[in-house]
């Protein structure tokens, strides 16, 4: 049974140079009591939950930057390939971290391949960023402090 690339098939929205500044300015212009209404062909407004007007300005603030979006659920399952392509990384390198529990992994039935839910790619990703920024941290508490490392 084959399977598509998750990450080649997921949403991925890019703004022009014009977009991005309509984007610029509702992201200014948003705050706490901004709603987010959708109208139907009918003419009917609908007023969107709290939880996709989030997603909205989430999305909002990253292309106004010139960022593209990739829509996927946190759910989703990717092979250890998309994993190393997501995170920057050697596909070797993803191996030895679900090998050694970095990153949980499920085997597929019957098969030594694995799945991982992007879930836990993210948990990983922000648990790097977090030993990344204490690095940076000490080394410069280290430079301040006029001492060698």
């Amino acid at each position: 049974m084959s399977r598509t690339g998750v990450l080649a098939s997921a949403t991925r929205v890019e703004a022009d140079s014009g977009e991005r500044e309509l984007l610029a300015h509702l992201e200014a212009s948003s705050h706490s009591a901004t709603q987010l209404l959708l109208r139907g062909e009918d003419g009917q407004d609908t007023v969107l939950p709290e939880s996709l007007l989030a997603l909205v300005l989430a999305a909002v603030h990253d292309l106004a930057k010139g960022n593209a979006i990739l829509a996927l659920p946190v759910e989703t399952r990717l092979t250890p390939g998309e994993v190393a392509q997501m995170l920057g990384l050697s596909r070797p390198f993803v191996v030895r971290l679900l090998d050694e529990g970095e990153i949980p992994a499920q085997h597929l039935p019957g098969s030594r391949h694995r799945l991982v839910r992007l879930a836990d790619v993210l948990a990983f990703q922000a648990r790097r960023e977090r030993r990344a920024e204490g690095s940076r941290k000490i080394i410069e508490a280290a430079e301040d402090a006029d001492l060698p490392y």
